[in-house]
């Protein structure tokens, strides 16, 4: 875990400067443009970390394939996630071995996610902070090629705070090519791009609540649905639900949200939108409690939240942002210990970089 709380300090200092020394600029609803030299050296940290491990979830797998796999034409359309597949076998064309696969994964995903913050994250370094402490750069390690895929999503942003349907659509398509899953996202477009807290928001909360009630039902019904698709393995899964206290740490920024709705409409136009995605993640991870399967979807959504809680410490008075700012990093460091370190034991693993060097 060392690398992983290094990568946090140094991600932290690096975002926190690139505010610091932040730009003003007219273009886009931050009004002001993170310092690129601060914010280049927090990605580096971020891509290296990620880039150069060789544990944590599936990595190992991935990497055992990628040496083993015959990566040919006639194997490559034959499975599913046909991007990822063709990724790799354009790979193997110049080296065997997987740590650069893992490496340019771990590029493309970081930088991309990192590009939107830029453009949406009000204070960017909660954002990046939170992406680390509440798990999400721990599963861009896990579940690779969905992770990729929200990071394709995820530039879609503008496009979908625009309500630029057809260059939205594009990139979710391109990133189904990726993992399929990302498909969830295409009928997302419709329901979020709303006033948030409506009835439509109740509905949202109230179906979330029934579905966990009759899950039994529910799961029967869409395992049926998946029995022949490449999900079909998930009804199998018996690990159990997700920790209700993650539930309730990715509610807590809607609840702030809720409270100082008219202040963030005034602050970030497109806001009602982000606080829908985090709405529609809010559910699944409230489903998720029952299936820990579902979290996987959460995925997509959890991006989105991140954008929101570099917004949710303007909603306080102004005299109390101070204090709500290290109550932020206070409660999610703790969150990031219990998770990671008590219950998890996460351990990271690399053959290129040790602590402490």
């Amino acid at each position: 875990m060392e690398m992983i709380w290094f990568a946090l300090l140094a991600v932290f200092f690096n975002a926190f400067m690139a505010r610091y020394f932040a730009a003003s600029t007219a273009d886009g609803p931050l009004g002001i443009r993170p310092n690129r030299f601060y914010m280049a050296l927090g990605a580096a940290c971020l891509i290296l970390v990620s880039g150069l491990r060789n544990n944590i979830g599936d990595t190992y797998l991935y990497m055992h394939s990628y040496r083993v796999e015959d990566f040919s034409w006639s194997s490559v359309l034959q499975k599913d996630d046909i991007g990822f597949n063709l990724f790799q076998m354009l790979l193997k064309q110049y080296t065997e071995d997987p740590q650069l696969m893992i490496m340019l994964t771990a590029l493309v995903t970081n930088a991309l996610i990192i590009i939107v913050f830029c453009q949406y994250s009000r204070m960017i370094e909660l954002s990046l902070y939170a992406y680390i402490t509440t798990g999400s750069f721990i599963v861009s390690m896990n579940g690779i090629r969905q992770f990729l895929a929200a990071a394709i999503v995820f530039t879609a942003t503008r496009a979908l705070l625009e309500g630029k349907w057809k260059i939205y659509f594009a990139i979710v398509i391109f990133a189904s090519f990726f993992h399929q899953s990302a498909l969830i996202m295409l009928p997302i477009y419709f329901l979020v791009r709303r006033r948030a807290w409506t009835l439509t928001t109740m509905l949202l909360l109230s179906l979330g609540i029934l579905i966990v009630v009759g899950y039994n039902y529910f799961s029967s019904a869409l395992f049926s649905i998946i029995e022949n698709t490449q999900y079909s393995g998930y009804r199998s899964f018996q690990e159990g639900g997700a920790n209700v206290l993650r539930v309730i740490v990715f509610v807590i920024p809607l609840v702030i949200a809720f409270l100082g709705k008219d202040k963030l409409r005034r602050l970030f136009p497109g806001g009602d939108v982000i606080v829908n995605l985090s709405l529609v993640g809010a559910v699944i991870m409230i489903i998720s409690t029952q299936n820990w399967i579902f979290a996987r979807l959460g995925i997509y959504f959890s991006l989105y939240q991140l954008i929101l809680l570099g917004w949710v410490i303007k909603l306080f008075r102004e005299k109390d942002q101070r204090l709500m700012y290290i109550a932020f990093i206070g409660f999610y460091f703790l969150y990031f210990f219990y998770e990671n370190v008590i219950v998890l034991d996460i351990r990271y693993a690399s053959d290129y970089i040790r602590w402490p060097f």
